[in-house]
């Protein structure tokens, strides 16, 4: 292999190589089966994503699969946080916190501004004198720890707060115990958005990425990965797809994965549960979010649109991890803990979104998940496999770097070191310009403003291939139903675009419908359905069965979170086929 100078930003001319659809799809699995990659990765959230932008900006030749969606599972689950994890500093745990707040410096400033957007925090005081000292000095080593490198940290400090500023500030919290509190920043994400646009990046670059593709085994010669067993999910078409390594990163499936290789690795991964909640902004008046200590971890109140998010919890998972199930007793355990706080008390009627992630946690001695390890392990359990696990995601690209590093470390040739974090994920480069004229965007498109800066927030500077969706067709300016954000281009756009290749991809990650409304995107899944039918080739009896196997899983999942206990809920969960196999094969 002969020295390469990796490019930094994708050439004009490769643009098209970006759009994710069946067709791009198509051509990504042809090209992969017809050559030997020099990595592959298996697994799209986070890290597999990241792993594969930082391969292929290296000028290696990348394949990414994925055996569900883009970002389905803990990757598009999280409290949507991009964060140091303050809560890291009590455990001393310094070097996690430092790495952590680097990450969201250059996410903020460099690497996605137009995803990752400050959100500030409320702590509220309870204890005269020693907790203000206690915590104070606490948020300031926070400050001090995101300085590295030289770089600026992207946020302002913390403050220090009277009891009547905290009363200004937040007037929903029940005032008579609190006597003052300390506020700070961190980074804010739509988590699935995030993970879409680093596969398309990736793809702008070169790779090779595919979705709904399952690994079933790996190929050897001798006692070593040489490639893939695989399944395409769409076409219920078997093959094999070689690589000289292949990069396992499939987070809570480790286990798994580990199980299709012979002696493959001892790494254990446990899956810890977080469920959260989502309520109406009115529900709760504040300028700023709120972090509570409870008696196991921490509790966050985090702004998200018109929404408040409620989380998290914090308790291991031993069933079937496709869709984790929240029950009663989770949604209780939120909202007892957030009602200590609040003058008026939250019931369960006020929750408009209830969602469930599944945390990677490399497993240790203790037996309570909130103390395992958040830091990463890379592996090579097998010559040409490299295994990553464990991590966090504010730290997705450090965790990618090292896998590659790892991965490629057997392969002929001088290969470049990562430069990822001078890659700015598509969309970046030309925000602050796009932002800075959206009033006049609004007027040039006689669309409102208020759709523009929708539409910036989530494309960045791709927002006008999605304006030009509307310009060619004023009618999908109209509002999905049941949303008073998201209109019918982005359903299009998600298709031709990004990816999605069925309703649950729209409104569960392409949107976040089936988290921000009380019926789950229920209303939605009929006029999605009738969007996404020409783009995708469906027949009106595909188009039927897609909804209503939302509308099955929409009912399981609204069942399975007024259960006592797992097993019962996640028994309710398993009853509906995963959406995919059901209308597909």
């Amino acid at each position: 292999m002969t020295p390469v100078t990796a490019p930094q930003t994708p050439l004009a001319s490769r643009g098209d190589f970006s759009r994710l659809n069946a067709a791009t799809r198509a051509l990504a699995l042809a090209s992969m089966r017809s050559r030997v990659l020099d990595v592959l990765v298996i697994g799209g959230g986070i890290v597999g994503a990241g792993s594969a932008l930082d391969a292929v900006t290296r000028g290696l030749d990348v394949g990414i699969l994925e055996a569900q969606d883009w970002a389905s599972g803990t990757s598009s689950r999280s409290s949507k946080l991009v964060h140091g994890g303050i809560r890291y500093l009590e455990q001393l745990d310094f070097p996690l916190v430092q790495e952590a707040l680097t990450e969201r410096g250059l996410l903020l400033q460099s690497i996605a501004p137009h995803l990752v957007r400050p959100i500030r925090f409320l702590y509220p005081l309870h204890h005269r004198l020693w907790e203000r000292v206690y915590i104070g000095a606490g948020m300031m080593l926070y400050d001090l720890l995101s300085y590295t490198g030289g770089r600026t940290p992207g946020v302002p400090h913390h403050r220090h707060l009277s009891k009547r500023q905290v009363a200004l500030a937040a007037p929903s919290l029940r005032s008579s115990n609190i006597i003052g509190g300390l506020s700070y920043y961190d980074g804010q994400v739509d988590d699935a958005r995030y993970v879409v646009t680093l596969v398309r990046t990736a793809a702008s670059f070169g790779a090779h990425a595919a979705n709904r593709v399952r690994v079933e085994g790996f190929l050897t010669e001798g006692e070593r990965i040489v490639g893939v067993k695989a399944h395409d999910l769409l076409t219920d078409e078997h093959f094999e797809i070689r690589a000289k390594s292949v990069i396992n990163s499939t987070g809570v499936w480790t286990g798994e994965t580990q199980a299709m290789v012979a002696d493959g690795g001892r790494l254990r991964v446990r899956a810890s549960k977080g469920v959260h909640i989502l309520i109406p902004r009115a529900k709760f008046q504040s300028i700023m979010g709120l972090l509570l200590r409870t008696e196991k971890s921490v509790l966050f109140v985090i702004p998200w649109g018109k929404h408040w998010i409620i989380g998290t919890t914090d308790t291991d998972w031993h069933l079937d991890k496709v869709h984790p199930s929240a029950t009663a007793a989770d949604i209780d355990y939120l909202l007892e803990h957030v009602n200590t706080v609040m003058e008026t008390p939250l019931t369960r009627d006020d929750i408009e979104g209830v969602y469930v992630g599944l945390r990677p946690l490399l497993a240790g001695e203790s037996d309570e998940t909130s103390k395992l390890s958040r830091e990463h392990v890379v592996a090579n359990p097998a010559p040409g496999l490299t295994l990553i696990a464990g991590g966090k995601w504010t730290t997705y690209r450090v965790m990618a770097q090292d896998a590659v590093d790892a991965a490629v470390d057997g392969l002929d040739g001088l290969i470049p070191p990562s430069i990822t974090d001078r890659v700015p994920l598509l969309g970046a480069c030309g925000y602050v310009a796009e932002f800075s004229r959206r009033e006049r965007t609004a007027a040039e498109t006689g669309l409102s403003v208020a759709l523009v800066t929708h539409l910036l927030h989530r494309y960045g500077s791709m927002a006008p291939d999605v304006l030009a969706l509307i310009a060619e067709n004023a009618s999908l300016a109209t509002l999905v139903p049941g949303t008073t954000d998201y209109v019918q281009a982005e359903v299009i756009y998600a298709a031709t675009h990004e990816g999605a290749l069925h309703i649950e991809d729209v409104l569960d990650r392409r949107t976040r419908l089936a988290i921000e409304t009380s019926d789950r995107g229920a209303a939605a899944a009929p006029v999605v359905a009738k969007l996404l039918a020409p783009v995708l080739g469906w027949n009106a009896t595909r188009a039927k069965a897609e909804v209503a196997n939302y509308l099955a899983w929409v009912e399981a999942e609204l069942a399975s979170q007024r259960q006592d206990d797992d097993v019962a809920a996640n028994a309710l969960s398993v009853a509906v086929p995963p959406i995919g196999l059901a209308t597909t094969l």
